[in-house]
């Protein structure tokens, strides 16, 4: 009977706390990632890509994405149990220049990224790579 007490009470307090509020907003959000190509055209055609985009994760591969001037690099992602989910991406400007950044970080913008429809947008420039949690204030994270 102890060994019983043991294993159920744990149990009922686990799914009693998936009832919260607190609970539901951290796992069970689908947290939405956009990357816009925001690069000047300079010598290409508007409809030739200028940057391409290699994204991924431990367990997702999105793959590589050529990107025209103003397309939209977009996917959903839930956090894992652990909240290390990460999302790293590797750019390369064509005759520029090439970086890796994280593009979603579990720990870092769980809670930065619900401010505006649970999005973080990225905005890739000539200068670096800019976020905004509302789509009107951009802050630059990365240089080029």
């Amino acid at each position: 009977m102890g060994n019983l007490k043991n294993v159920a009470l744990p149990m009922l307090l686990a799914l009693s706390l998936l009832h919260l509020p607190f609970a539901e907003s951290i796992w069970f959000i689908n947290y939405h990632i956009h990357i816009v190509n925001d690069l000047p055209l300079g010598n290409s055609p508007p409809n030739q890509p200028n940057l391409f985009m290699h994204c991924k994760s431990k367990n997702k591969d999105l793959g590589d994405r050529p990107m025209v001037k103003g397309q939209d690099y977009t996917w959903d992602t839930k956090l894992n149990f652990f909240r290390t989910t990460l999302f790293f991406c590797n750019a390369r400007w064509v005759g520029h220049k090439s970086r890796r950044f994280d593009a979603f970080d579990g720990s870092r913008d769980e809670r930065r990224c619900l401010e505006y429809h649970n999005s973080c947008m990225w905005s890739v420039r000539a200068d670096g790579f800019y976020l905004s949690i509302n789509n009107a204030t951009w802050f630059k994270i990365y240089p080029w």
